[in-house]
């Protein structure tokens, strides 16, 4: 019996077939340049980046050809060198990277700027000389296409260049010392961006590796639901302005880890979440929502005895029976049960406004715990509202207020009746009874701890065009969305 609410949630689906109609992948990840840049700096501090480039062999390098391969000025560099007893980097930072769009489709640049205080000994003063640097290591991320599988992102052409570089004397000096040290000057400024393509860059590029490698390893952790489990895995790659956007599969595993439901291609849909500059997003498609639900809330029959589970709702329903039939209320035991049989798992129709689920029951009266033969069945299609929120890193969904959009006698031991005239003990049986039962069902959540791996304490879900969205609770400005965390 196809109910109203899963006929509107079929249109709806039908619908995005027509105009303006987009292709949405199960699952989109999209990390924006601030998570880029943290867990960049991050993997710089774990590859020991600022010790490598406070050790860098800068007399070394300035030794090595400093005047090109000219003989004329080589005596000259090489003369001057003879005046400098020793070098050393005093201070080194690496300051938080600077992720922007290329000029290019598909590319992102990279700049790690690069702070040092370095200083010289030299015969012609006693005092150490010390200059303070600047420069910058810049790169490029792209996607890189892969035969055995998905694209992945890559780290290419790390380099760091003079027109990034400057040099200032950090103390005043002699007018005898100055001209000496411009010259040092005019040596480094080839010498330090020759250093850092050798010697930093291997570094950074090993850093961007393992930063994206952690992140696969993030996305592709199972996810438990108690039954079962969810699974993410990469379908594509691409860079949008200044974000990276993983296009994601989703893949359904029952408790032995066997995949019972896969979600590995786009669907046309008719909207497209905005993307309102949050650091990340993951947004997940409608059906890919409706197979966790299921996971969690198969088809399931519950049993109540109203006596003993809520005494005014026996009290209640008995007196309407009273009405339908006085002989059959007088058959009614203490030990009278109400079986509701879900036909189906709910299924969400993914609103802005109002979440709702649709639900399709079969609702069976017996008199007593011991016959089996019901004084009546209804079919009852229902719609329940949804609350998706945050808790403990998990995504939780609670199901509030029943009502009832038509109920239905099937069959019946007392008589015809409308089965409209039990609409209000029915639903109240539904929200007392069964929604508490249903909401135990789903009450250990989907454990996603995304935000906190990506240093974020504070994620809210939200539902936008017909998708359910996390992303942290700072980039949303609507001040209402608040209510869902």
């Amino acid at each position: 019996m196809a109910g109203m609410w899963t006929l509107t949630l079929l249109c709806a689906l039908l619908g995005a077939a027509s105009a303006g109609a987009i292709l949405r992948p199960p699952a989109v990840l999209k990390l924006g340049p601030e998570v880029i840049r943290d867990r960049l700096m991050e993997e710089l501090k774990k590859h020991n980046a600022k010790s490598i480039l406070q050790k860098l062999p800068l007399l070394s390098a300035m030794r090595e050809e400093p005047a090109g391969g000219i003989p004329l000025l080589s005596d000259i560099m090489g003369s001057i060198m003879k005046y400098i007893i020793g070098m050393k980097i005093i201070s080194a930072n690496i300051l938080q990277p600077r992720v922007h769009p290329s000029s290019y489709d598909q590319e992102l640049v990279v700049r790690i700027p690069l702070d040092m205080v370095v200083g010289f000994n030299t015969l012609l003063v006693s005092t150490l000389v010390e200059f303070h640097l600047m420069t910058e290591a810049q790169a490029l991320v792209r996607i890189e296409k892969s035969e055995k599988g998905p694209n992945r992102l890559a780290l290419d052409f790390c380099s760091s260049s003079q027109n990034s570089l400057s040099v200032s004397l950090l103390k005043k000096l002699s007018f005898m010392l100055n001209p000496f040290a411009d010259k040092v000057t005019n040596l480094l400024m080839p010498a330090l961006p020759k250093v850092v393509n050798k010697q930093l860059c291997p570094v950074i590029q090993a850093a961007f590796n393992d930063m994206y490698t952690d992140l696969l390893t993030l996305v592709q952790a199972p996810i438990s639901l108690s039954p079962g489990g969810l699974q993410f895995d990469v379908l594509s790659l691409g860079i949008e302005h200044d974000s990276v956007e993983v296009q994601l599969k989703a893949e359904l595993l029952d408790s032995k880890a066997r995949v019972t439901q896969s979600f590995n291609s786009s669907v046309a849909s008719q909207g497209e979440p905005i993307w309102d500059g949050a650091p990340f997003s993951l947004t997940l498609r409608q059906d890919v929502v409706n197979a966790i639900i299921e996971a969690m809330l198969p088809q399931e029959e519950f049993v109540f005895l109203l006596g003993f589970s809520s005494s005014h709702l026996d009290r209640e329903l008995k007196k309407e029976i009273q009405e339908i039939n006085k002989t059959a209320a007088e058959k009614l035991e203490p030990t009278q049960m109400v079986k509701v049989f879900m036909q189906q798992s709910p299924v969400l129709l993914l609103n802005q406004d109002s979440p709702k689920a649709a639900q399709q029951f079969i609702l069976d009266f017996l008199p007593n715990n011991k016959d089996d033969r019901p004084f009546f069945s209804l079919g009852i299609e229902a719609n329940t509202e949804v609350q998706f929120y945050t808790e403990n890193e998990r995504l939780r969904i609670n199901f509030n207020d029943i009502s009832c959009d038509r109920i239905s006698l099937m069959i019946s031991d007392i008589g015809l009746f409308h089965a409209e005239h039990l609409d209000g003990v029915i639903t109240k049986i539904l929200n007392s009874l069964l929604l508490p039962n249903q909401n135990e069902k789903m009450q250990a959540g989907i454990p996603i701890p995304l935000a906190k791996a990506l240093g974020y304490s504070r994620a809210v879900w939200r539902v936008i065009e017909d998708s359910l969205r996390l992303a942290p609770i700072s980039s949303f400005w609507d001040p209402a969305s608040l209510s869902f965390w």
